[in-house]
């Protein structure tokens, strides 16, 4: 209401700054009464005077006719003033026009207000500024109630607008708050296509029956609603257990009604809502649970889930984080060994560069929590390239330092494959840090092959054209069928660790070791096997010919510096071996 005060007390301005004056229709048969009323309210109305109902109510009725308030004396000739009252209730946009009805008679009042009647004066008017009060009160209140009626319902649907909608909602609440509530959101899916199909004219016409359909879908319960935007629906709904049965059909029946043939509605729902938050957050609440079905034809309802809110949350606070990690160094590329096992003894022969994060504020994450999150958003490509660049640089500093070269392999991701300048980034990298193309090993994902092959390969050739060494990483874990294989350009085949966890499972699962192995050395590549953890399995792998380890056996992933250790370790067996 204070918003309308102030409009009002604007309103009050330009009337009096452009000359513009009120009119008040007068209705009183004594001419000393009409006498009196005329001096107190002439100098502030524009003043009009009837001696009865009937002419007061032809008055109304002029063509030019436009009144901000109406004095009704009620005993009176020809037409009394609670015949008008009646006729005026009864009468479209007259019944608006707010009535003061003058009397001396309280008996009088009960049923004046029962007919309409805004508020009284007593006779004899001997207070004139009672009277203005009173006048001014009532046309500000009801012009007041004229700018509610006339902006908070949706012209369309007939539900509250959205500004309406959440200050009913708060001032229900100031009686309601122990109450179970549930805020819902329905969204007409497409509805812009509808549009422009079919037209705006049918696309109104579905927004119409949609709230139509609403309103009588929940007539049984204590629920508001409003419209927001051109294709949403909120309601503000006593809590309900289930709402599964409640939409059945709504979407057949708007179809058959509109002609449409596809009309599919989204919902979401966040049950039960946590009043110490404001009510928007409600329905940006329920907006998410709506929003998380778009697209999945396989449902119509999905109910909002704290746990999952708090997941997407941090997950969009990662994906907002990914620069400044990059930007401050927060992304840290740890390198974890990879040992050939054919010899006498392990010798270091490559690493993996694996990324870590450590956050200012979130502490350290795990790569399972963010790495699928940006290979979903595409994003893992900006977190490939911040990898290729610190590994060649890593690559560089531990040449110039031990005079020999640890390769390192790091993951290239689909995305990265078809990106049109990945060959000039790498090409760029190795410049840059004085290394060559079999330093930096490329892991691709054997998914990658059975999605796109015939791409892939291209660009994989290429590559290999251009010295780099190829890894087909997670081998087993995907789709690719042996005949592929044969095809597919690989310089080594990566076992998923998946098998290196069942190998002593049972009888099945070695033989399957057993299996990758076999169809790495019929490709004639050398196979890395992933996860060993005991000298167990590291002595069986050797029987089996498998020629390269990767797992905590050795070492877990660590920073460059703890790395060295190995490489020293290295350099004294390489010396050793020229003695």
């Amino acid at each position: 209401m204070v918003r309308l005060r102030i409009a009002y007390g604007v309103m009050e301005h330009f009337f009096e700054t452009n000359g513009l004056r009120r009119r008040v229709l007068v209705v009183e048969d004594e001419f000393i009464n009409r006498e009196i009323l005329g001096n107190i309210l002439s100098e502030h109305y524009d003043v009009t005077f009837a001696e009865n109902g009937q002419q007061a109510y032809e008055k109304l009725h002029e063509r030019s006719a436009r009144y901000s308030l109406v004095l009704l004396d009620l005993i009176m000739p020809v037409m009394d003033g609670f015949t008008l009252l009646e006729k005026l209730r009864e009468s479209g946009e007259l019944k608006n026009i707010p009535v003061i009805v003058m009397t001396s008679e309280e008996s009088a009042e009960v049923k004046s207000i029962m007919l309409g009647a805004a508020d009284f004066i007593t006779k004899p008017y001997d207070m004139p500024e009672v009277i203005l009060a009173r006048c001014q009160r009532i046309i500000e209140l009801y012009e007041d109630k004229s700018i509610i009626k006339g902006t908070e319902r949706d012209d369309l649907t007939g539900l509250y607008t959205r500004e309406f909608f959440f200050e009913y909602i708060r001032q229900l609440e100031l009686y309601n708050a122990n109450k179970s509530m549930d805020a819902v959101v329905l969204n007409i899916e497409h509805f812009r296509m509808i549009n422009e199909m079919f037209g705006r004219e049918v696309g109104d016409d579905v927004l119409r029956r949609t709230g139509q359909m609403l309103i009588k879908l929940f007539d049984d319960q204590a629920c508001i609603g409003c419209r927001l935007e051109a294709d949403s629906f909120y309601l503000y709904i006593n809590h309900l257990e289930k709402y599964d049965g409640r939409f059945v059909g709504m979407q057949e029946e708007l179809a058959r009604l509109t002609k449409i043939p596809r009309i599919r509605f989204r919902i979401g729902i966040y049950q039960e809502v946590d009043k110490t938050v404001p009510a928007e957050t409600w329905f940006d609440h329920a907006k998410l649970a709506c929003d998380r079905i778009r697209g999945d034809y396989t449902r119509q309802i999905s109910y909002y889930n704290r746990e999952q809110n708090d997941k997407e949350l941090y997950n969009e606070r990662l994906i907002n984080d990914i620069d400044g990690a990059i930007n401050n160094k927060d992304l840290m590329v740890y390198f974890q060994p990879k040992y050939g096992i054919q010899g006498v003894e392990p010798r270091l022969r490559s690493a993996e560069a694996l990324i870590r994060w450590k956050h200012p504020e979130l502490g350290m994450i795990s790569p399972g929590a963010f790495v699928p999150l940006f290979e979903g958003n595409g994003l893992i490509q900006k977190l490939d390239n911040y990898v290729w660049q610190e590994a060649a640089a890593q690559i560089k500093k531990w040449k110039d330092k031990y005079g020999f070269t640890v390769p390192v392999s790091v993951n290239v991701s689909r995305i990265d494959i078809y990106d049109p300048e990945l060959e000039n980034k790498l090409s760029d990298l190795l410049e840059k840090n004085e290394i060559n193309a079999e330093d930096l090993m490329l892991e691709i994902t054997e998914s990658s092959y059975s999605e796109s092959a015939e791409g892939l390969i291209e660009v994989v050739n290429n590559l290999r054209d251009k010295g780099f060494k190829i890894e087909m990483d997670d081998f087993g874990a995907g789709y690719s069928s042996l005949n592929m294989l044969t095809t597919i350009p690989i310089d080594v085949l990566k076992m998923d660790m998946i098998f290196i966890r069942n190998m002593h499972k049972d009888e099945k699962s070695m033989k399957l070791v057993e299996l990758v192995i076999d169809i790495a050395k019929f490709l004639g590549v050398p196979l890395v096997a992933e996860g060993v953890e005991d000298e167990t399995t590291l002595l069986e792998l050797k029987e089996m010919g498998c020629d390269i380890i990767q797992g905590y056996y050795f070492s877990k992933p660590v920073p460059p510096e703890e790395f060295e250790v190995f490489i020293e370790e290295e350099k004294k067996k390489k010396e050793a071996a020229k003695c």
